[in-house]
């Protein structure tokens, strides 16, 4: 199906718990509704929007609560998961809309996997990038991220922890800051095996003293960068990193739910090169008993974190098959 002559991006803020969500749309039909991780924004599925408006549906990313021109809440834990489920079905009401196939990538991925889990009844189908979805239930997370590292490194989800700590890093340098850590995660440009580990920190030191330098990844370009630089100069970047401070809540809110699994139709895409689909490997394993529904998970060869944008012809064609399926 070929593109509608005037199936522009619209840019629209509809009301929700956060206060106002911004959105990019294009298409129509059924509801696609892309939710992006960290530390990203809306920009993340530019690739993906014409695509799937052109297969016959309404694609529909938004700035999570703390992005872009999304409301910012102050408060700590205003970016608990709870939360972010209620602000995608504010955005499916708002949008007129009763059902929607939710679509997450890196923290939009367990975003989407617990709107799925929450609501199954608005939420009918669910696509996962990246990040595996592992039902709630286990350790408390804080205890699991302290144990990673030793005496003499630090697990990066424990660094984000403390407010100001990273934001102090990141935001004098905002733009250099991205590059580094979007080149450190993509294929093309991840420090090599033999080399310091850039998910942790060196007691002491800077999370990005391990971030290549000098070099961009080939899906980003300067002018993508400077959107990405853009809006967290301007937005600061707390909002964004308050997510990886309610890891606990989250566990304690999702309790009754431990080990559930979902049910209805999903699909999962990973890099094969991504640390997030070998760390959590058992996770992906465990999709028979979590994801009953699955209709396949794929692991892209040569490919690192940023999927749909290092990979974005390979994953518009595993999300359009698939799509296509739930009709």
């Amino acid at each position: 199906m070929q593109p509608e002559p005037t199936a522009q991006l619209r840019h629209r803020a509809v009301e929700a718990p956060a206060g106002r969500l911004h959105l990019v749309e294009q298409g129509s039909g059924p509801l696609v509704l892309l939710v992006h991780g960290f530390p990203e924004s809306w920009y993340s599925w530019r690739r993906q929007l014409p695509a799937l408006a052109a297969a016959g549906h309404r694609a529909v990313a938004i700035d999570v609560r703390g992005y872009g021109r999304s409301s910012k809440p102050a408060a700590v834990d205003a970016y608990r998961m709870l939360d972010l489920v209620e602000d995608n079905l504010a955005v499916v009401r708002a949008l007129g809309e009763e059902s929607a196939v939710v679509v997450g990538h890196d923290w939009g991925s367990p975003v989407a996997a617990t709107s799925a889990l929450l609501h199954p009844e608005v939420f009918r189908a669910v696509g996962l990038l990246s990040v595996p979805y592992a039902p709630p239930g286990g350790p408390r997370p804080s205890a699991v991220f302290s144990r990673l590292g030793g005496p003499e490194q630090e697990f990066y989800v424990s660094y984000f922890q403390e407010p100001g700590r990273a934001e102090a890093e990141i935001e004098p340098d905002v733009r250099g800051w991205l590059a580094g850590f979007y080149a450190a995660l993509s294929a093309d440009t991840m420090p090599a095996p033999d080399e310091p580990d850039p998910h942790f920190v060196t007691r002491g030191g800077r999370l990005r003293d391990r971030f290549p330098t000098g070099v961009l990844p080939a899906w980003l370009s300067e002018d993508d960068l400077d959107v990405y630089a853009g809006e967290f100069e301007r937005t600061g970047m707390t909002g964004a990193l308050n997510r990886y401070r309610n890891l606990d809540r989250d566990w304690a809110d999702l309790a009754p739910h431990h080990a559930a699994p979902i049910k209805q139709p999903s699909l999962f895409i990973g890099g094969a090169l991504d640390a997030s689909t070998t760390w959590m490997s058992d996770a992906i394993d465990a999709y028979p008993v979590t994801l009953p529904g699955l209709s396949a998970a794929h692991l892209l060869d040569g490919c690192g974190h940023w999927v749909q944008q290092e990979c974005p012809d390979e994953v518009n064609r595993l999300l359009t098959d698939w799509l296509a399926t739930l009709r």
